[in-house]
């Protein structure tokens, strides 16, 4: 019996196997092109279709995402502390991420919450919107009401834009004091033109619900208004404010203007709105430097003067003056009458030497020192003020100007 030799470096260990006869074998594998040997075969499997080596996180919930802005923001902390809670509610059933969002905005908000709670229990949120609106108009003429005093940051009426105002006591030295305002009508921006022009005429025709008798009003003193612009129209603002203001460039008003009818005599306060009439009227003038340029224009406010002059002069017949009064009013009113002719002529003239002709007359007939006998009856101040484009009554004499905010 033979023994088997023991196991070799090229013969793996195993059970016996006979001997064997010829050259050794070798497995054979396929050649390559170039006569090379493939390369041994791996013992992994490549990736397949569909299959993904990374692992997907979960999604972050939606909701906690909201809860997290809506609590740092407090603008609706309810909504966010319900969205806190579902939020929460939902990644532990989902698996999702994002509980430390929804934590964090559930917080807030309850903060938030409470604290509105507070305002509104202690009327603090009413306080706090006051504030808002406050703080938005500060930027605008609505930031300026009748009565106002106030200064401009060059200390000017004149320019074309103005951003800010600084109030100050109407005691002390200041640029300006609103005699009246008023909102502009209509969605869309009217333009500078048309704004000025409209607070032209108005702010004339206010004069009156101010200061009461106008000829208290100083000759040096004119009148000056505020417009939107169009920035400011687009943010909301609409006021026109009407202001007097130095005629004199560089210099102050130093007292208030303000006047009422309870200061005044009964008599007084019949003569003075008798005159607020006329000078509603004489205020209307076209903008036209000369008859010629606006023919129309003059014929239509010469109409309107000889109506206010007929109403005027019935306000003065019909009331019941004292006998100290009674006599230079009724001379007057007869004078009105005489006026309110040739303004009428005047407003029916075919050319514009006809109109001139009648208009001179009528000018002449309300002239303000007619006035003067009657205002020392009443024991008004008898001083006429210095006019340009009318007469009668009309008031402060400095010429206007118009300013954007």
């Amino acid at each position: 019996m033979s023994i088997p030799p023991p196991p070799g470096p090229q013969q793996p260990q195993g059970p016996y196997q006979p001997p064997r006869t010829g050259p050794p074998q070798y497995p054979q594998y396929p050649q390559g092109p170039y006569g090379q040997q493939p390369p041994y075969p791996s013992p992994y499997q490549p990736w397949g279709q569909g299959y993904s080596p990374y692992v997907v996180p979960a999604p972050v919930n939606g909701l906690a995402i909201a809860s997290l802005v809506l609590g740092l923001l407090c603008c609706l902390p309810g909504v966010g502390l319900v969205l806190g809670l579902v939020a929460l509610s939902q990644i532990r059933r989902r698996g999702e991420r994002g509980r430390a969002m929804a934590v964090v905005g559930s917080v807030f908000s309850g903060i938030g919450l409470a604290v509105w709670v507070l305002l509104l229990a202690t009327g603090g949120a009413g306080d706090f919107w006051e504030g808002v609106k406050e703080g938005a108009s500060e930027s605008s003429s609505l930031s300026l009401s009748t009565g106002d005093c106030f200064d401009t940051p060059d200390g000017s009426l004149n320019g074309d834009l103005v951003t800010d105002v600084t109030h100050v006591g109407c005691d002390d030295a200041h640029d300006g004091e609103v005699f009246a305002t008023y909102d502009l009508k209509g969605a869309d921006y009217p333009g500078d033109d048309a704004s000025g022009e409209t607070a032209d005429r108005r702010c004339y025709a206010l004069e009156d619900t101010y200061a009461f008798d106008l000829w208290l009003v100083p000759d040096d003193v004119a009148v000056y208004y505020f417009t939107p612009s169009e920035d400011s129209w687009a943010a909301g603002d609409r006021s026109v404010v009407c202001a007097f203001g130095s005629a004199t460039e560089g210099e102050k008003l130093t007292s208030s203007y303000r006047d009422d009818a309870g200061s005044y005599s009964p008599e007084q306060v019949a003569y003075l709105k008798a005159a607020h009439v006329l000078n509603a009227a004489l205020d209307s003038a076209p903008d036209a430097e000369y008859v010629e340029d606006d023919l129309p224009g003059n014929k239509a406010w010469a109409g309107r003067v000889a109506t206010a002059l007929g109403k005027q002069s019935a306000m003065l017949r019909s009331y019941e003056w004292t006998a100290a009064t009674g006599r230079p009013v009724r001379a007057l009113a007869a004078d009105l009458d005489k006026a309110r002719v040739e303004w009428a002529k005047a407003a029916k003239a075919a050319d514009v030497d006809t109109f001139y002709a009648h208009y001179d007359k009528g000018y002449k007939l309300i002239d303000p020192h007619r006035a003067v006998t009657v205002r020392d009856a009443l024991g008004l101040f008898a001083t006429p003020p210095a006019y340009g484009d009318g007469g009668g009554e009309s008031g402060s004499g400095g010429s206007g100007s118009g300013m954007q905010v």
